[in-house]
């Protein structure tokens, strides 16, 4: 019987997210974070789910190499090392793929080489990805990696909707495009959507609202993605937690001219000090809503702002799609925050879109519908699932090659 375990790593700058999952039994045998990493007061916290409590360690982990041995130390004390017959693959979530990267992919010299190409445009994220599949490698170099890329759900889009208005000698040439993030949870949702309404991906258009620190929105017609918010970076699009969103270009040059800015000042201004943090103080928005039913003006306007953003995207990728068989709410603030729900749709009966209160209060784990019976478009809270995605992904491909 050939094995069936999937190890899912996320890294990140100075973390890695980890689960481990057995494919054919469908479950989770252990899930766990490693934060902090290259500092004093590093953390490990692991949660063997085949029985047992949760561990946690504090203390230096020095770089991402150790922060993986002490993972595979972890998973090893309940029986499901890294060095188990059982384990088929590791899958590694990768930030930038690029228009090359379309689907997982086996990682080798070449792809590895790609993905460091594109370190210029996602500077924060693929080096950390990179280190994350080579340390893997010198731990089990004999086990396929696969690499699942934010990007890949979005190469789906046209031409019309990934390019820029620019030259397109100056585009073509520094690969500047819309390339979009936030796949992996854009296409699980919107493939989760379809199956909460009975129906299949490639009948259903699909408006994916995926709203966490990090926002990005998806138009998703038949299965494929024509349109999403953000761009060549995760700047573009949606009001974030810390990032501005769309902008006109010309306040970069305002700034360095006027404002006498460096271009380092500016990049961490929309990148950090942005959005609802720039707005009001707080990107929290439980801490937003509770100021705002406190009476207090700032949140307010940053919750307001944040809505009109919203609201803009859906009526767009509404037009864009044509016909709307459902919009879905997802990650953190997308799943928990029933108040932005229900601002989000406010106003669009005309487009047939309502939530109803009671159901749109109701908190939960499972996807669910919000919105009223016989409503024309069904309105969905659907739970991200990344990890669960990115290990389907992975095992499929060495099923598909074995």
């Amino acid at each position: 019987m050939s094995p069936t375990r999937v190890l899912v790593l996320n890294s990140g700058s100075s973390s890695v997210k980890y689960q481990l999952l057995d494919m054919r039994a469908g479950s989770r045998l252990a899930v766990g974070l490693v934060e902090r990493i290259g500092e004093e007061t590093s953390r490990l916290k692991h949660t063997p789910l085949t029985g047992g409590a949760s561990r946690e360690t504090t203390g230096p982990i020095a770089d991402h190499e150790a922060a993986l041995k002490a993972v595979a130390e972890e998973l090893a004390r309940d029986g499901l090392g890294l060095d188990s017959p059982e384990l088929a693959a590791i899958g590694h979530r990768v930030v930038h793929g690029g228009k090359h990267f379309t689907e997982p992919t086996v990682v080798d010299d070449a792809v590895l080489a790609e993905i460091e190409r594109l370190i210029p445009v996602a500077p924060l994220h693929n080096p950390a990805n990179l280190t994350g599949i080579r340390t893997a490698q010198t731990l089990r170099p004999d086990l396929p990696q696969v690499a699942v890329f934010d990007t890949a759900f979005h190469t789906t889009m046209p031409e019309s909707a990934a390019r820029y208005a620019i030259d397109v000698k100056t585009a073509d040439e520094h690969r500047i495009r819309r390339y979009g993030f936030h796949g992996t949870s854009h296409a699980y949702v919107s493939r989760t959507t379809a199956e909460l309404l009975g129906r299949s991906p490639e009948e259903v258009n699909v408006i994916v609202l995926h709203l966490g620190n990090g926002a990005s929105a998806s138009a998703v017609r038949g299965g494929r993605c024509v349109d999403t918010s953000m761009g060549l970076t995760p700047l573009e699009g949606l009001v974030m937690g810390t990032r501005s969103g769309d902008m006109d270009p010309a306040v970069i040059f305002h700034l360095m001219r006027v404002g006498k800015m460096s271009t380092d000042e500016i990049d961490t201004l929309l990148n950090k000090k942005s959005g609802l943090i720039g707005l009001c103080g707080d990107n929290d928005m439980r801490e937003i809503r509770r100021r705002v039913d406190e009476g207090d003006e700032q949140a307010q306007l940053a919750f307001d702002i944040y809505i009109h953003r919203l609201k803009k995207y859906i009526g767009a990728y509404y037009a864009v799609l044509g016909r709307v068989d459902a919009i879905a709410f997802t990650a953190g603030v997308g799943e928990n925050a029933a108040p932005v729900r229900e601002a989000a749709v406010a106003g669009l009966e005309e487009l047939g879109l309502a939530v109803d209160g009671e159901l749109n209060a109701v908190r939960g784990d499972e996807p669910r519908l919000i919105s009223p019976a016989h409503a024309r478009v069904a309105v969905a809270v659907v739970p991200t699932d990344e990890e669960l995605e990115i290990a389907n992904q992975t095992y499929a491909l060495v099923e598909k090659n074995n």
